[in-house]
């Protein structure tokens, strides 16, 4: 399926990816540290579809990430050089996403639109599993707990608390949160 050159590759990938509904432009994610942890817990409980640009040195990454924190079923358009030539369009999972060999040649910006979360009937421990994995990644309590919660649902408390008891830095201080 072809894009119709138009006036965004955002809206473009928006169209071959398949993905319907309400949706939410990103641009790119803030390159690191805990912008980006909060950018991804967000993408994982948007209840939009999210479309988001990627540089090709970082798009392998960046899939890595979302499927730790939205899920490896989570579904995913990644579409490179829309409109081109040599356009590609990849529709999967994010799990097979990252088995996929995407990057062919480090050639101009990535384009990933992002299916919106789903309500999952969730065993209790498949929640702490992923609660731990994401504090595992670096992700902060209140991140981890965010992420989890849009993923499986979940009591805020009981997760906040379980966090850390696996060894998440409480907050302290008096900001906002």
């Amino acid at each position: 399926m072809l894009a119709v050159p138009g006036a965004s590759a955002a809206l473009a990938a928006l169209v071959v990816s398949g993905l319907a509904g309400r949706f939410c432009f990103e641009g790119f994610l803030p390159r690191k540290g805990p912008e980006r942890r909060s950018r991804l817990a967000a993408l994982a409980a948007s209840e939009a579809v999210s479309v988001l640009y990627e540089a090709p040195g970082r798009v392998a990454a960046t899939l890595a990430e979302l499927s730790a924190c939205c899920g490896p079923e989570r579904r995913v358009a990644v579409c490179r050089e829309l409109t081109k030539l040599h356009e590609e369009v990849f529709r999967g999972s994010l799990a097979e996403a990252c088995g996929a060999r995407l990057v062919t040649e480090p050639r101009g910006e990535y384009v990933l639109v992002l299916d919106k979360a789903e309500a999952v009937a969730v065993d209790p421990e498949e929640r702490f599993e992923a609660l731990g994995l994401l504090l595992g990644a670096g992700f902060s309590a209140r991140d981890a707990v965010r992420a989890v919660e849009a993923l499986y649902g979940g009591a805020h408390r009981e997760l906040y608390e379980r966090a850390i008891a696996l060894g998440a830095a409480p907050r302290t201080g008096g900001g906002a949160g």
